[in-house]
Order: structure tokens, then sequence, then C-alpha cells
């Protein structure tokens, strides 16, 4: 089997995870309702919020996340696949930013955590560093499923193009990236950069985002996504309100994009030169 429904599950995460339990429950219900095997829900489902104090207040290990349990619970009782895009872990001094793949038998099937740190300074004031509060990973993921080989990734790490080659080498037909970008990062790179990994990597592509203004003041672009191998946006939430948006995924259409254009098995390796002019001889006095 290579068919199948996946759902992109667009969120406003606030900062009670006991809400946001509620609402990603309600939403996981409506998209297997519907007829999706593969549920995704974005970056931070459990809760977005800019206080570090409050966050650590907050926090579970994996056994005890609101999040991850309901996770298991539903996956169990609808016989669905649930990622959970990401969501805040307990992980000694510092937070895992971790996202969880979950079985129809409501049992764990691969976690990953965030490896790209997002450390920037944009325009207008806007600044963040994620590597003051959060830990970051060590290791890529593949989970395999009896539908396709998944790989798992978080937001920033879409900017780095060697993880996902790295998925595809392993053997991945669908990329992920369940995201929380910026209103300002997304409007100038989401869709290029979406569409950018799909195209060179010959794979599906799917990117459930959180939308709109948050309640701890940041603003997200939303736009959750589903590209295919060649590149083309089939599936999209054209806004930021909460929603959910749906594409029937063959993972077959990714040997037949590699087959037209086969890049990954025709990448060398090679070695990098810097070439620097020779410095100019002074002229005899």
């Amino acid at each position: 089997m290579t068919i199948f429904r996946a759902a992109a599950v667009q969120m406003r995460s606030g900062i009670s995870v006991e809400r946001n339990a509620e609402t990603f429950e309600k939403m996981v219900r409506e998209a297997a309702g519907n007829g999706a095997t593969y549920i995704q829900t974005p970056e931070m489902t459990g809760a977005l919020m800019r206080d570090r104090a409050s966050l650590k207040a907050s926090l579970k290990d994996d056994t005890g996340d609101l999040i991850a349990s309901a996770a298991r619970r539903l996956a169990r009782e609808l016989g669905v696949h649930i990622h959970v895009g990401s969501t805040a872990i307990a992980a000694g001094e510092k937070i895992a930013n971790r996202g969880f793949m979950v079985g129809p038998d409501g049992a764990g099937i691969a976690t990953y955590d965030k490896i790209h740190m997002f450390d920037v300074d944009l325009d207008n004031g806007e600044s963040w560093r994620e590597s003051a509060t959060y830990q970051p990973g060590g290791r890529s993921v593949v989970a395999v499923l009896p539908f396709a080989s998944i790989g798992m990734a978080v937001c920033y790490d879409l900017r780095f193009p060697q993880l996902f080659r790295a998925q595809a080498m392993a053997g991945a037909e669908v990329l992920t990236v369940p995201a929380a970008f910026t209103r300002q990062t997304g409007e100038a790179h989401w869709h290029v950069l979406l569409r950018a990994r799909a195209i060179e990597n010959g794979a599906w592509v799917i990117a459930a985002a959180q939308g709109g203004t948050h309640e701890d003041g940041r603003e997200t672009f939303g736009h959750s996504m589903v590209v295919d191998p060649w590149g083309r946006i089939v599936a999209e939430a054209d806004h930021a309100e909460p929603g959910i948006v749906y594409a029937e995924i063959d993972a077959a259409a990714s040997a037949e994009a590699r087959k037209k254009i086969p890049n990954l098995k025709n990448a060398r390796e090679f070695s990098v030169e810097v070439a620097r002019p020779a410095p100019a001889l002074k002229a005899a006095s």
C-alpha cells in the first residue's frame, strides 16, 4: 500500500497546554472523520509561550505530557498514524522541542528532537534565541510506516537542505516540516523553501503550521501545505486561520520523480577550492 490520505492540521496554540490539548483532540478527530490515516500537527502543538519560567513549569516527560498521551490514546481509538509535529518536553536543564510519531496501536514509532536552533535577528527588531531555552537534537529520523517512509524535521530545519538530502538517501519518500514560521520569514521564504526541498529530493513534503497572532504576542504565517515530488503545491491553507488541509499521497510518485531526474544517484563527492588572486608585485622604486 503506497496511497494514503494525509491531513495537515493548522493550529493557533496558546499558553494553556490543557486548552491546546482539547483543540488538538478536536482537530485530530475531525481529520480522522474525514478519512485521514496520517495526521500531522504543527511545531509546539502543546503551547507557544515566550515566558521561559512558565514554559518550564508546564513541562512533563514523554510519558506525562498531555499532547503525547492524547496522541497515543487517539491513534489507538481512531486507528490512525498521528505525527505530533513537536511539543516541549522536559530535558534536564533545557527543553526538548520534540516530535512524536504514533502508530494505530497507540505505540510510539519514533521521536525527533529539533536539530537546528532558530537564533536570528530579523527586521523591525524581531529577534529569537532558541538555543537559550532548547537543547538541540543530534540525530535525523526516518519513520518507516506501512504506506511510506517519512522523514521527520521541525520548522527552522527547513533551511538546512543537507538534512533532507540525508533522509532521502536513507529512503524517505515523504519529508515533513511541521512549523511555527514567523509571519515575516514565512511571507518571504515558506513556499519557495518547501517546494525546493520537494524538487531537489523527489519527495512529497507535508508541512502543518501554526498561524495567526498568538496569546504570547508572536505572529506565525500559517499556510499549511502539501507539495508533490515534482514541486507542485497540491493542498494549501491559503491563510493563517486554524483549519485542516487534506491530500491523497501516493508514495510511489517519489520513485517516479527520482527516475525522471535521478539527482540522488548522480550526486558526486567533490572538494572546494578557494582561489584568490596573487598579491600584486610592488613596483621598483
